[in-house]
């Protein structure tokens, strides 16, 4: 009976993928936050395909909502704004596993 639930949780793994995409998209499509389509245009402007983009974008906004919700606390704009920008590299904090 484990089969359901494995595909269960893969399905919630492609809902999510795809909804961090989505709003990754929708802040390029905004400009909302700035850092979103600057990031984008900068990660373009060198080369990167779009997809994979995206996918740095989305690791970034899930790593903040991840937090967010374990400390209970607002979204931090500044942060994820900082971190976009520092993509291809990946925040330091997404090296840290959970303490």
């Amino acid at each position: 009976m484990s089969e359901p639930q494995d595909i269960d949780n893969e399905d919630e793994e492609a809902f999510a993928e795809a909804t961090l995409t989505q709003a990754i998209e929708n802040q390029i499509e905004s400009g909302e936050p700035p850092a979103a389509l600057a990031t984008f245009n900068k990660l373009k402007l060198v080369g990167y395909e779009r997809e994979d983009i995206l996918n740095l974008m989305a690791h970034v906004l899930a790593f903040e909502i991840d937090a967010m919700l374990d400390a209970d606390r607002p979204f931090d704009t500044e942060w994820y704004e900082t971190a976009l920008r520092a993509l291809p590299e990946l925040p330091p904090e997404a090296d840290q596993g959970n303490a």
